[in-house]
């Protein structure tokens, strides 16, 4: 497994913010039964660098928490069976880890949404890590089916961690 966390953020967190990346990303990948060693970058960034990725890539001009960025098309979330066949585009030519794709958290937003949610910012970025995770395995929100699936996913995942509120 491979877990390339970049921290490019003014402000710090302070917090153990590299093992409950490392942590959650193992987790939700234990909890998705994904066969594969992978990798996976996370960039921790302030508002304003998310608000210009946020604008260039979804056209929205504004700061967000998390963005994911997946390399993989499934057919179906979580969906691993055929990946080796599809396309050997997913696998790292070197190491033949899966290449999942890209997290960038606004270490603002951690701040910021611990305190309105009142619980802790080690909650608040697991919650980040394992929401965008699901997105890199394929899920969505974008119907309310989906929405309840992903949300019934994300809160199993943090309570197997013990990121609990």
């Amino acid at each position: 497994m491979t877990i390339n966390i970049e921290y490019e953020a003014e402000k710090r967190l302070d917090i153990p913010y590299e093992d409950i990346i490392t942590r959650v990303v193992e987790e939700s990948l234990d909890y998705e039964d994904c066969p594969y060693e992978a990798e996976v970058s996370v960039l921790i960034t302030g508002n304003e660098d998310i608000r210009q990725i946020n604008k260039e890539y979804r056209n929205i001009d504004s700061p967000t928490d998390v963005l994911s960025f997946p390399m993989v098309d499934y057919e179906r979330p979580s969906d691993f069976e055929h990946l080796e066949e599809a396309s050997e585009d997913c696998f790292h030519p070197e190491t033949g880890e899966l290449l999942l794709g890209d997290i960038v958290i606004s270490v603002d937003k951690v701040e910021e949404q611990a305190e309105k949610y009142g619980h802790s910012q080690t909650r608040e970025l697991a919650f980040l890590v394992a929401h965008s995770m699901l997105h890199l395995c394929g899920y969505d929100h974008m119907e309310e089916e989906e929405r309840e699936i992903m949300e019934k996913k994300q809160e199993e995942i943090l309570s197997r961690g013990g990121y609990t509120r």
